[in-house]
């Protein structure tokens, strides 16, 4: 098998190393900073240590197929299903849980909307047969050629999916309660879109949700990335940590290497894993495609704290609802300004693992969504912001949080921005309808030869599952290819 060379070590190159690695091909990784991982990585001051990034596991089976295909067995992974998927917590102290068990939601949607669980039934039973074809239509298969889209079959299932309305607009088609259409789309803000402008295509995250558990990997979702590096290296594939790439080497129609401080070193491919927005810079400015404006994911402020106490009977995962969601949502994604009562996400791991902390100690992640960067002086404002929150959290669900602080960590767009990630935003570009399917970038992205990419900004898209189900298209690809490149014109 030919040498791949690797542009950056996420997840989305660290799931192709080890597909290819593990039917023999040669890899090489070249990675900016000192560690691997990308977004998956640990926010830590040495006592506390808790995800950076994305916590919430789901479609547990596609990693764990995944990795298995590329030699990692499934008990290496430890898993663990959270009971309930999460609590939410209304402005005006209601509380729902989320279930895994059909039964169990319909009573608890009953209990609190009465008349709504008859909806929830008819979304689980049409919501099943969407999300099997949906996988096979969308996830299953890259877009090489648009043409490969456009299909009778595939037309016929975006209509039938409803493609042209928004996840909030198809809840509408359910739950008649505002309150129950929120928990029913916000599932868009995990890969950094509007519940409001992305497409119904993603309503199949809420439907994932139901129909396959929401689950947390024991010791943090970074983990995995000290398993997969662990199997790279007694793989002996060459990671190079802690070293830029300045520029692709072309040769004609193909590229051929990459050029680091150490100079030129040649390879039979390059892959870039990154937002896909950093790619064109990489070409020779005379090679260079004709360059498009992406509309970037949702940024995040994100705090990280320690704490010298833990609160019982408490969820892992938890989210706060201000009085209308669908505005502070509104500022986010149309306004470009901080929302005046924020949303936000609570990551509790002592919840489900006692381990995630020093006895009777605990760690948290709260996760803010905001506007990605723009005319938003962090430095000045994000202070207001984290005091509202924290006293939000601890008035509606943990008393005494603020005076158990021993630790706090704040990471800002302008923070995400400076690690690489597109204009600030967490997840990649935006999952909006003309940056979704045929209309992401793909994993062949332009008309160069050898030249691929992998990661949250090219199809299938953000979120770790589906980065890695990218990764599993990418390298059965290459697979295909290998036999193709000794005839290939360079």
């Amino acid at each position: 098998m030919e040498e791949i060379a690797f542009v950056g070590g996420g997840v989305g190159a660290l799931t192709t190393a080890l597909q290819l690695s593990h039917r023999g091909g040669k890899v090489t990784i070249y990675e900016k900073s000192d560690k691997l991982g990308g977004r998956l990585a640990f926010e830590t001051n040495g006592r506390y240590q808790i995800d950076q990034g994305p916590t919430i596991v789901l479609l547990p089976e596609m990693i764990l197929d995944i990795m298995e295909e590329a030699g990692i067995e499934r008990s290496r992974i430890p898993l663990v299903e959270c009971h309930p998927l999460y609590r939410i917590h209304y402005a005006d102290g209601t509380v729902l849980h989320k279930w895994r068990d059909t039964e169990k939601q319909v009573e608890e949607i009953e209990r609190l909307f009465p008349g709504e669980g008859e909806g929830y039934r008819r979304y689980l039973r049409n919501m099943e047969g969407n999300f099997k074809q949906g996988k096979k239509a969308f996830l299953d298969r890259p877009f090489l050629r648009r043409k490969e889209f456009y299909t009778f079959r595939n037309l016929s299932l975006l209509a039938k999916l409803k493609a042209y309305t928004s996840v909030r607009q198809l809840a509408r088609q359910y739950f008649r309660n505002e309150r129950l259409v929120d928990a029913f789309s916000l599932q868009t803000l995990y890969i950094g879109g509007a519940p409001f402008e992305s497409p119904a295509l993603y309503s199949l995250l809420p439907y994932a949700e139901h129909a396959f558990g929401v689950w947390y990997v024991k010791g943090g979702y970074a983990s995995l990335v000290s398993i997969m590096e662990e199997e790279l290296k007694l793989r002996g594939v060459a990671i190079h940590r802690n070293t830029r790439v300045h520029e692709l080497v072309l040769e004609g129609k193909s590229c051929r290497g990459v050029i680091t401080d150490n100079g030129i070193t040649y390879h039979d491919a390059v892959v870039y894993n990154g937002d896909f927005p950093g790619l064109a810079p990489l070409l020779p400015e005379d090679k260079r495609p004709t360059s498009k404006r992406f509309k970037p994911s949702s940024g995040c402020l994100l705090v990280y704290l320690g704490l010298k106490q833990r609160w019982p009977d408490t969820a892992a995962h938890q989210f706060f609802l201000p009085e209308s969601l669908q505005k502070g949502l509104q500022q986010i994604f149309l306004e470009d300004r901080i929302p005046s009562d924020p949303s936000f996400y609570l990551f509790n791991p002592v919840a489900i693992d006692e381990t995630a902390a020093p006895e009777g100690e605990s760690v948290m992640y709260i996760l803010i969504p905001v506007p990605p960067v723009g005319r938003i002086n962090w430095q000045e404002e994000q202070q207001d912001l984290v005091n509202h929150v924290l006293a939000e959290a601890e008035r509606r669900g943990f008393p005494g949080l603020r005076d158990s602080i021993a630790w706090m960590r704040i990471r800002t767009p302008q923070d995400a921005q400076a690690d690489g990630l597109y204009l600030g935003g967490s997840f990649g570009i935006a999952p909006t309808l003309g940056q979704s399917a045929v209309f992401r970038p793909q994993i062949v992205p332009y008309a160069i030869n050898r030249l691929y990419a992998v990661g949250a900004s090219v199809h299938p898209g953000a979120g770790i599952p589906i980065v890695m189900q990218g990764a599993k298209l990418l390298a059965d690809h290459l697979i295909k290819e290998e036999s193709l490149w000794t005839s290939q014109p360079v």
